[in-house]
């Protein structure tokens, strides 16, 4: 199962690389409006979603356009975890482990306050199954957060069945764009 995990990774991300930067662009922005159009998205209060790698999804214009009128949670890696921060915007961020802007302030830990998660992943599948980047860092997250999980992802990104474990927790969506 970890080479067919491994292979899925590498084909995906060999994919994503063949998407230009404006197409990327695009992809994202369509990505983005599609969760603001959710009837989950336009009740909930408090989101977690996190602040893109340049191979996800773009979140930066997302999160910016909404902290001030919704909780936006970010992760932070903290040793082995991912800790939940709020956002205030870009200025109050700080670079973090492996370069990524990171939210700077105190942990957010009252998990059933979270509406709605946003997750990232390096591909998923048609019944929402999840492969990661292999650090396991959200699934040590997602069994936490009792709200609604939507998987974002570009077209490139689904395949056809993801191999999971008995911890693995699939997504209740995956939101991408044509």
């Amino acid at each position: 199962m970890k080479e067919l995990k491994r292979t899925i990774r590498q084909n995906v991300k060999a994919s994503v690389a063949a998407l230009s930067a404006e197409e990327r662009a695009r992809l994202s922005e369509a990505v983005t409006a599609a969760v603001e159009a959710l009837p989950e998205f336009d009740k909930a209060d408090t989101v977690l979603c996190f602040w893109s790698l340049p191979d996800e999804v773009c979140t930066h214009r997302f999160c910016n356009r909404w902290h001030t009128k919704k909780r936006i949670l970010l992760p932070v890696v903290v040793n082995d975890v991912l800790e939940l921060r709020l956002f205030c915007g870009e200025e109050r961020m700080a670079a973090g482990a492996f370069g990524i802007k990171e939210p700077v302030g105190e942990a957010f830990e009252s998990y059933g306050e979270i509406d709605l998660a946003l997750i990232p992943g390096v591909s998923f599948d048609l019944d929402g199954h999840r492969l990661g980047r292999g650090k396991g860092y959200y699934d040590k997250l997602l069994p936490l957060i009792p709200a609604k999980k939507i998987g974002l992802c570009f077209p490139v990104q689904i395949t056809s069945a993801i191999p999971t474990d008995s911890w693995d927790i699939p997504m209740d969506a995956v939101v991408t764009a044509k």
